[in-house]
């Protein structure tokens, strides 16, 4: 259990919260990490934030030279990484001390190569809205077709058994698009604590699009990452809607 976690942190004009989103990784229990931070061209200060962090080696700060969106960024840090476990952490959201602890045990325990832990949500303020999300104690490859359960902040894999996973340059949908790829390399299980707090709400991130939004973001996932047919994508598509219904009578706390 001392083996190295790379953490994937793509950040776009969050500086208002990445110095407490790099607190939470500084502060974990399990302290075998690298933290790669790539930015998309900001135009606030996250590089005078992100600067004063720089003395500790393990936190590598990359730079985009255009804007080219998350899954340009992601790509890039999974290139970068050079651990053994592969987590992922937005740079507005937040995980709990014992997060990457609690996780890798779990998978080494059990010998899993892909899970999810169950997040709360917070507000951009920081103050928890008292929703909790929670999903399938199992994820097969079908189950991730069905929708995306995993709350980004929350995943971790087993690069040694995944491999180096590069997602097609689509714009929204990019950590979806990644779990589908995953998936087919392992299922994916439910550690069941709540061990990261994702923040809803902020300006330009999904959750405050529109479901007709939405709908064309799944449907292009399908057709362009995927690589599927304009029936089969529009299938998956009212596949994921029906999912999300679901997911949001039988996983979500209110």
């Amino acid at each position: 259990m001392n083996e190295l976690v790379s953490i994937i942190m793509p950040s776009y004009n969050t500086a208002p919260y990445i110095r407490e989103t790099i607190q939470s990784v500084l502060d974990q229990t399990y302290q075998n990490w690298e933290l790669i931070i790539v930015d998309d061209c900001s135009s606030d200060n996250t590089d005078e934030i992100v600067s004063t962090y720089l003395l500790d080696d393990r936190i590598h700060y990359l730079k985009n030279e255009k804007n080219s969106g998350a899954a340009f960024s992601r790509n890039i840090a999974l290139r970068e990484a050079k651990g053994r476990w592969i987590a992922f952490l937005d740079s507005d959201d937040l995980w709990m001390p014992e997060k990457l602890e609690k996780q890798i045990n779990f998978m080494d325990k059990n010998g899993y190569s892909f899970s999810y832990t169950n997040y709360e949500e917070i507000n951009v303020e920081g103050n928890r809205t008292g929703v909790k999300v929670t999903g399938p104690k199992k994820i097969t490859k079908t189950g991730m077709y069905n929708y995306c359960w995993p709350g980004c902040l929350t995943v971790m894999y087993n690069r040694s058994v995944v491999g180096l996973i590069q997602i097609e340059d689509i714009r929204k949908n990019n950590d979806y698009a990644m779990w589908l790829k995953v998936c087919k390399k392992a299922d994916c299980y439910l550690l069941d604590e709540y061990l990261g707090k994702y923040r809803k709400g902020r300006s330009g991130s999904v959750s405050t699009h529109s479901i007709k939004t939405m709908i064309g973001w799944h449907y292009k996932l399908f057709r362009e990452a995927e690589k599927m047919g304009k029936i089969e994508s529009l299938i998956n598509t009212g596949r994921n809607l029906v999912f999300g219904f679901y997911k949001k009578k039988r996983y979500v706390e209110r």
